[in-house]
């Protein structure tokens, strides 16, 4: 396969594991995120005489991404898939949140050069580190693959951002692909949510004030109460002086993490169309590291079918902002 050497290859770093340090090296697993420039983390990669642009959008723990990160690397994102002479993108991230953010990214960007994110699960100074490698293969799969979008590039192997999900803690392999991944290039990643429009770019680098959904589990016991305590502080908050404040407290929406096939026991389901009779947007994912969400439960809440239950919130988030854009 043919290297693009006459392009530019661009390194976003957000921290993470992959930048992070041990302060005793005997022990890989306790040690600091975010400690080592994109400078630092590259500065070993083999390019083939492929000119590298190197940025830091931040350097954090990816446990503490926010929106406002989200806002920031998706701005620099858009920014170099626009340049002409540059072949892709990689993304250095934590590993705890990066589902999350390449659902974010593939679902507002639609990229149609290849971006890369890759992590690590040991931090930079241990003889354990495979961030090195995992960065060198990003950066070889961006330079040689034909395929277009976000991916994450790890341990080896490649998942499509839309259906990865981290599965182990403590493994080089911790990433997996859930079931019934749509392909790569189609424009709606899961059939069930076709009537949630996804916002423009312009909408989301705009948003100060972002939609707040909450994310619960159906589990022994579940009762509906949490999601009566929700409604009951949403009314609450509507009562008083509408400030951002307030408005930020605000629920706006839903995702529940159903048993099996997304099933919901009777008074949890009962509470949720409660919630929808409310105003609020809610929707159902299963818990199951492999599940779908079956559509044919509970046909009255919505089956965000094979997304895991964060990328799912991820999805009620975005779908949230454009219908506020409107």
């Amino acid at each position: 396969m043919d290297v693009k050497k006459d392009q530019k290859v661009v390194v976003l770093a957000t921290g993470g594991t992959i930048a992070g340090l041990a302060g005793d090296t005997a022990k890989p697993n306790n040690y600091v995120s975010g400690q080592l420039g994109v400078s630092q983390l590259t500065q070993n990669l083999v390019t083939g005489g492929v000119q590298r642009i190197e940025e830091q959008v931040c350097n954090i723990d990816s446990k503490d991404m926010q929106c406002v990160h989200w806002q920031a690397l998706l701005g620099r994102c858009h920014f170099w898939l626009n340049q002409n002479d540059v072949a892709g993108l990689i993304v250095t991230h934590g590993t705890d949140t990066l589902e999350e953010t390449a659902f974010f990214l593939q679902s507002v960007l639609k990229p149609s050069k290849p971006l890369a994110m890759t992590c690590a699960m040991f931090p930079a100074n241990v003889t354990q580190s495979d961030g090195p490698q995992n960065l060198q293969d990003a950066l070889d799969w961006v330079l040689t693959t034909q395929d277009s979008g976000v991916f994450l590039v790890s341990a080896g192997e490649v998942h499509f951002g839309i259906g990865v999900q981290k599965i182990f803690s403590d493994r080089y392999k911790a990433f997996a692909s859930r079931d019934k991944v749509l392909a790569v290039n189609d424009k709606t990643p899961f059939m069930d949510i076709q009537d949630w429009q996804m916002p423009s770019i312009e909408q989301v680098l705009e948003t100060k004030l972002w939609p707040r959904v909450e994310l619960i589990f159906n589990h022994s016991g579940a009762d509906g109460q949490l999601v009566k305590t929700l409604l009951k502080a949403n009314d609450l908050a509507k009562s008083g002086p509408q400030t951002n404040v307030i408005q930020k407290v605000m629920i706006d929406g839903i995702v529940v993490a159903g048993t099996g096939s997304g099933t919901l026991s009777h008074d949890l389901a009962l509470a949720l169309n409660e919630a929808q009779k409310a105003g609020l947007w809610v929707a159902r994912t299963s818990r199951c590291a492999f599940g779908v969400a079956d559509p044919d439960k509970h046909p009255s809440i919505l089956s965000l079918h094979n997304l895991s239950p964060v990328q799912g919130r991820v999805a009620m988030i975005l779908g949230l902002l454009a219908r506020n854009a409107i």
